[in-house]
């Protein structure tokens, strides 16, 4: 995933210093929604030296390249993702801030209904659930 990353920032005309790499190394790495500071602290385990404006100014750059996908979850902290993941949808656990990825056959299709009942063709959504865990019993 890092090497595409980095190929996708090439072929946009970014120059790719050793900082971004990394950025872009730690990015491709994470299986989750890091937030800047998270990318931060995972950056300085490769390099020390990397500060947490050039993570900020990087993650900027790669978020205006059509590179990383910003994601808002209500939790005040702008959290990214790559931009070309296959789709998926997002449930956030409001008590633990965990996110998980999901895909539903049955929402799609629904989505697709609604637009085309409407009048439209979809041609894209994000679907956002905020949820706490059911009380077992």
């Amino acid at each position: 995933m890092t090497d595409h990353i980095i190929a996708r920032c090439e072929a946009k005309g970014l120059r790719m210093t050793d900082q971004r790499r990394i950025v872009a190394q730690v990015i491709g790495a994470s299986a989750d929604h890091p937030d800047v500071e998270e990318l931060y602290f995972r950056c300085i385990k490769l390099d020390p030296r990397i500060s947490i404006a050039t993570v900020y100014r990087t993650v900027k750059l790669f978020e205006e390249s059509g590179i990383l996908e910003r994601l808002d979850f209500a939790d005040g902290r702008a959290r990214y993702e790559d931009a070309e993941r296959d789709h998926h949808d997002h449930l956030i656990d409001m008590n633990s801030g965990a996110v998980l990825e999901f895909v539903d056959p049955d929402i799609e299709a629904l989505q697709v209904r609604i637009a085309e009942r409407l009048g439209y063709r979809l041609i894209g959504h994000r679907l956002e659930l905020y949820a706490v865990p059911a009380k077992k019993g």
